[in-house]
């Protein structure tokens, strides 16, 4: 089976979003002006507001993971999630956080939802040192069904100092690093769901490889590495040459974003542990390891590719600030794709 058949199967179609959205450049950039100073393409949007200094933004959803916690009736970890995910999207590029704002959209509006949805943003935002500034509640009954709720945030934050990654300064010999993910974080939710309701296992079930239930072990709140990596941001910086936020398209999908046109990522299987959900979302679906690399994060949740004098140096500051790092691969000469073997 072609990668991602059975993700295309759930319902997700990476490469005819991937389709739309070349097509629709054209029309992105007939907006940009002299101030847009990263192309297309990076996990967040830099605008230049004076000489040494930026304003990144990401806006994202929390994605198909809202099915899992709507249908358990637990709603303080989704806000964590989309707060952590776009922090991390443009922690990437350089940034830290400044403010956030989300969008809250439902059928019929239930207030102990909203305010354990607001409880989650509210926490990760404030581990994050961000403000969450404001946001849209929205009841649209012709819109939702009933029960259902969707969550999507955009966060602004600054570089100061130039000190924008991009992955042009990635170069053969670069060494890979990742760091450990909590669980799904928010994507691949399409493909888990549809495994686990075709097995028939329900949520509430408890998994003795899981050590805890199904429902638990999906619902583990998207990490942010904001205080592990931006330190080394600041440290480091002229030594990680890119970084990767392991989202929607997995491995070959994102670190490929940074990769300079005549480079390749090697990522070895086996470098890391892979974290038992996965395992089981294999099994269960006979997901093939090809697509279970573009569909999830395998256990990664962000891979930082850095000069190969300094890379143990990196990955043991990190490890001081209590991060789980793997060396995961290499960077050889090629052409710009992603290789895991």
């Amino acid at each position: 089976m072609a990668r991602s058949d059975l993700y295309k199967k759930a319902g997700v179609d990476i490469d005819a979003a991937a389709g739309a959205l070349k097509r629709a450049k054209t029309f992105i950039k007939s907006t940009f002006n002299k101030n847009v100073a990263v192309d297309i393409g990076s996990f967040g949007g830099v605008y230049k507001i004076s000489k040494d200094k930026f304003l990144v933004a990401s806006t994202d959803g929390v994605g198909t993971k809202l099915k899992v916690a709507q249908q358990l009736g637990i709603h303080t970890t989704v806000g964590q999630d989309i707060v952590n995910h776009c922090t991390n999207d443009i922690l990437v590029m350089g940034a830290r956080p400044l403010f956030f704002l989300d969008y809250f959209g439902t059928g019929k509006l239930e207030g102990k939802i909203l305010v354990d949805v607001i409880n989650g943003l509210s926490k990760a935002c404030r581990e994050n040192g961000c403000v969450l500034i404001g946001g849209e509640t929205a009841e649209m009954p012709g819109l939702y069904k009933k029960g259902d709720y969707d969550l999507v945030g955009t966060i602004i934050g600054e570089i100061n100092n130039s000190r924008i990654i991009t992955g042009e300064k990635v170069k053969h010999g670069d060494i890979i690093l990742g760091l450990a993910s909590a669980g799904l974080h928010t994507n691949g939710f399409s493909l888990a769901r549809s495994v686990f309701e075709a097995a028939k296992i329900p949520y509430t079930k408890k998994i003795r490889e899981l050590g805890t239930t199904l429902g638990a072990a999906l619902l583990k709140p998207h990490r942010s590495y904001l205080n592990s990596v931006f330190p080394a941001v600041e440290k480091y910086f002229g030594f990680i040459h890119g970084m990767a936020h392991l989202t929607g398209g997995g491995f070959y999908d994102n670190i490929n974003r940074v990769l300079p046109d005549n480079c390749d990522a090697v990522c070895l299987r086996g470098t890391w542990p892979v974290l038992p959900v996965f395992n089981l979302i294999q099994k269960t679906g006979s997901v093939g390891w090809q697509e279970m690399h573009r569909v999830f994060n395998m256990g990664i949740g962000l891979t930082m590719i850095v000069d190969k004098t300094m890379a143990k140096e990196i990955a043991a500051f990190i490890a001081k600030k209590g991060e789980k790092v793997f060396e995961i691969g290499q960077v050889i000469k090629g052409s710009g794709k992603v290789i895991v073997e």
